[in-house]
């Protein structure tokens, strides 16, 4: 279930239904998801929580998505303790998500997941991004897996290894 209101201007508060939009009409500032606290509150638990997937998508009710997720297996990385970064930066713990064990090794596929889920539940077949390599491989390996036509843009001179990295899932790919 998902606890989406609206989507809601950072800057001036106005509201809009939930749809394709990213920007204000009114002052071109960035939309953001507006939730049902109250809602969630009633609902959710760290026992509920728990009893999820082990990935990104147990944590399915705080998303704003209600059609069916596109997942390659994202999240549910490792925390790792850093101790002498941690006592460089003065704190007494510090913990680092390790997201590099993510399936195209980088923290994108998290965002990248809900995109192209809600993209779906919008109807789109296309996608498309500019990136410098990691978000386009993750845009391509998730609309591959959503069976959806990915056109990614990347600058010439981007390394070969990213550019295989996003090329094994047959994006239309422009340097």
């Amino acid at each position: 279930m998902s606890y989406t209101r609206a989507l809601r201007c950072r800057k001036c508060g106005q509201e809009y239904p939930v749809q394709p939009l990213n920007l204000c009409d009114f002052c071109l500032s960035p939309l953001e998801v507006s939730y049902d606290y109250k809602a969630m509150a009633r609902v959710l638990s760290r026992e509920k929580l728990a009893e999820g997937p082990l990935s990104m998508w147990r944590y399915r009710d705080m998303l704003p998505v209600e059609g069916k997720e596109v997942d390659i297996g994202t999240g549910f990385t490792p925390l790792v303790k850093a101790d002498r970064l941690g006592e460089e930066l003065g704190l007494d713990e510090l913990y680092i998500k390790n997201d590099c064990l993510n399936p195209t090794y980088s923290f994108k596929d998290r965002p990248v997941s809900v995109a192209i889920t809600k993209a779906q539940e919008f109807g789109f077949d296309t996608i498309a991004c500019a990136s410098t390599g990691n978000l386009a491989a993750s845009v391509a390996a998730h609309a591959a897996k959503a069976n959806m036509k990915a056109c990614v843009f990347v600058p010439s001179g981007v390394e070969p290894g990213k550019l295989v990295g996003i090329a094994i899932y047959n994006p239309i790919l422009v340097t």
